[in-house]
C-alpha cells in the first residue's frame, strides 16, 4: 500500500556519538523524502561532531573519528538539511523519543529555530512495538521478509523503515492511510518538548514531569519558585526544553501586562 499523502514526508535517521540528546552530536544523517505523488529524494550526510566518538559506540554504527574528520560540521550543513525538511512531515524509527529531541537541540545549537508545531510525526517503531513488538531488523525481516544488511547505517535504517511502514498499512486494515491518523497512533505521551520534561495534564495545561514538581503545573511552579526556571536554564537540560519553559514565563508576563 503507498502511503496517502496530503504534503511531502521526511524520514530521517541519526547516528551519534551516543544517547544523551543534551550532550551527544550526530556523525551522519540520512533523510528519504517522500512527494504527494511518490517521488523519493534521498540524501546522506556525514557531520564532525566537534568531539570524540566513544569506541563501543564506533562498534555500533561503524564511524570512526578519521572517517568524519574532513566532513563539515553540522552547522554548516544546517541551512541544507533545514531546507529539506522544512514544511514537511516526519517519519523515523523510535524518532519522537531520540532522533527528532536530539536533531532539534543540534539545530537549536546552530541557531536554527527548529519547529514542527504545523508537522507530525510518525514513529515506526511505535506501530511497530504496538502491534508486534520487535527491532528494526526484525521487523523488515517480518513485514518484508528481507534481512536488513548494513543495519546501523543512517541510509540503510531509513530505507528499511519506510518499506516497513508501507507493509504495515498492507497488513493491518484498522491502519489508516493518513499521516495524521499514523502520527497520533504512534505517538508516545503528549509533550510541550521534545525530551519529555514538560508534559500536558489532561486539561491540555504545561505541567513539569519529573523531579520535586512532577505534575505540577508549570505556570503555577514558576510564580511559586522562581529560582526554579533559572536552575532549569543553567542546568543540562535540553536547550529545547529550555525554549518551551522560557517560552511559558513570557506567555505569563504578557498575560500580567494585559
Amino acid at each position: 500500500m503507498k502511503l496517502n499523502l496530503t504534503k511531502p514526508i521526511c524520514f530521517f535517521d541519526l547516528e551519534t556519538t551516543g544517547t544523551n540528546i543534551a550532550k551527544d552530536r550526530i556523525v551522519e544523517i540520512a533523510i528519504l523524502k517522500v512527494f504527494p505523488n511518490g517521488n523519493k529524494e534521498s540524501v546522506t550526510w556525514r557531520v564532525n561532531p566537534e568531539m570524540k566518538i566513544p569506541a563501543e559506540t564506533t562498534k555500533i554504527h561503524e564511524i570512526s573519528d578519521e572517517d568524519v574528520a574532513n566532513e563539515p560540521t553540522f552547522k554548516e550543513l544546517s541551512k541544507k538539511i533545514y531546507a529539506m525538511i522544512k514544511g514537511c512531515d516526519l517519519g523515523g524509527y523510535n524518532s519522537n523519543r531520540f532522533d527528532i529531541p536530539l536533531l532539534a537541540e543540534e539545530f537549536l545549537r546552530a541557531e536554527v529555530d527548529f519547529d514542527i508545531k504545523n508537522s507530525v510525526a510518525v514513529d515506526v517503531q511505535t506501530i511497530f512495538h504496538k502491534k508486534e513488538k520487535r527491532t528494526l531488523e526484525a521487523a523488515y525481516k517480518f513485514y518484508c521478509d528481507k534481512d536488513l544488511e548494513n543495519a546501523h547505517s543512517a541510509e540503510a535504517d531509513t530505507l528499511a523503515t519506510f518499506e516497513v511502514l508501507e507493509s504495515q498499512l498492507d497488513r493491518y486494515p484498522d491502519l489508516e492511510n493518513d499521516t495524521k491518523w499514523l502520527a497520533e497512533f504512534s505517538a508516545h505521551k503528549k509533550h510541550a518538548d521534545f525530551a519529555g520534561f514538560i508534559a500536558y495534564n489532561k486539561d491540555g495545561k504545561e505541567v513539569f514531569s519529573f523531579g520535586k514538581n512532577r505534575g505540577k503545573l508549570v505556570e503555577k511552579v514558576l510564580e511559586e519558585e522562581p529560582g526554579y526556571f533559572n536552575w532549569i536554564q543553567n542546568a543540562d537540560f535540553p536547550l529545547y526544553t529550555k525554549k518551551v519553559l522560557t517560552s511559558i514565563k513570557m506567555r505569563m508576563l504578557t498575560q500580567k501586562l494585559n
